[in-house]
């Protein structure tokens, strides 16, 4: 791993091995090591992570979650976490949309996934709305379907359908504080290639962006006078765009891979990059982009991809977490990359 602490002011702080940083919520980060999730109360002046609680996978689970290549090649773990203002816990796991309540320490299984492992990301509105948009190979283009809950994820129903032939599957939904809506991502080719904006109750979903692989977004990353977000191609090169409040879209940077991972800290926004078969994108090192306010943009980070197939044992990624973090502090977790697989790294931003 390289990082460009000269120019960008980034300050490594600490390591922590077969660890997932998840998401922020203020100054608290939860993470999960296998299916045990963690917590970190950073300014509390010590680095002490706490159990918040488990969840029962599988039986075979408990054995493929306890070796670093198994883990990697069935999908082990924690892969979405939303936090609740009501103190409940929605996460998603290989198969199941889970929900701990407040004083519990085991997470329960509150919805089955039908179509696909699991989705991407998790959504929550201020009044504790929940989101998640279907993620499945869907070859036949069926209808995809987006849930949301309003009882703190006890029950889940259809709130929004994609007609059969529209979009292939859902990336990504984000909620935009700053102007009370949703921004939901679909793709994958041709007009499947989508970014909406749409009304916290989906009775309103307007497409903004639509019809091209710059389209094609899983990240997504919202300020006062916009939004950020990078494109997720293998058949084109990839930029970080920012589409401001009036509709008009600029190219800020040029990627060096596909990205589906953003986030903000502070006035800083940082978008990565992953590793996965393309001709167009043949960089095999995993990159960490940074800029202050959007404008000027750095490359900071890099990561080489390991040696082992990644069709199998997953594409070189670095993950950013969710949620809102009001400290200073990047949190950065990475997978399948030469002396960083599977570890969370912290580094203070002076940017």
């Amino acid at each position: 791993m390289m990082a460009n602490e000269s120019e960008s002011e980034l300050t490594h702080l600490a390591t922590f091995p077969r660890m997932r940083a998840l998401a922020w919520s203020g100054s608290k980060l939860y993470a999960s090591r296998g299916y045990t999730l963690v917590s970190l109360q950073l300014g509390s002046g010590s680095v002490e992570w706490r159990k918040v609680a488990a969840y029962r996978p599988a039986w075979w689970r408990k054995f493929t979650a306890s070796i670093p290549l198994t883990f990697r090649l069935v999908r082990d773990g924690f892969h979405a976490l939303a936090v609740l203002s009501s103190g409940h816990l929605i996460a998603a796991v290989p198969g199941a949309i889970v929900r701990l309540c407040p004083g519990q320490s085991e997470f329960a299984i509150a919805h089955k996934i039908l179509r696909g492992t699991r989705p991407l990301h998790i959504a929550v509105t201020p009044n504790d709305q929940i989101f998640w948009g279907e993620y499945f190979d869907n070859p036949d283009r069926d209808e995809v379907h987006i849930y949301s809950s309003s009882d703190q994820g006890a029950t889940w129903n259809v709130a929004y359908t994609f007609p059969k032939g529209a979009i292939r599957h859902v990336h990504n939904i984000v909620y935009d504080k700053w102007k009370n809506c949703l921004w939901i991502l679909t793709g994958d080719n041709g007009a499947e290639c989508r970014i909406l904006r749409a009304s916290p109750d989906l009775r309103s979903v307007d497409v903004i962006l639509s019809g091209n692989q710059q389209a094609r977004a899983v990240a997504l990353v919202p300020d006062e006078q916009g939004v950020y977000f990078s494109s997720d191609t293998p058949f084109e090169t990839n930029h970080v765009y920012y589409l401001d409040r009036q509709g008009n879209v600029s190219e800020r940077t040029t990627l060096s891979g596909s990205s589906i991972y953003g986030c903000a800290v502070g006035d800083s926004i940082f978008f990565s990059t992953m590793v996965e078969p393309s001709t167009v994108n043949p960089d095999r090192h995993v990159n960490l982009y940074a800029s202050r306010a959007g404008q000027s943009w750095q490359q900071v980070m890099q990561w080489e991809k390991d040696r082992w197939p990644m069709g199998l044992f997953q594409y070189g990624n670095a993950m950013l977490p969710d949620g809102d973090n009001t400290t200073s502090i990047l949190a950065v977790s990475t997978i399948a990359v030469d002396g960083a697989n599977h570890l969370a790294s912290f580094w203070k931003i002076t940017l």
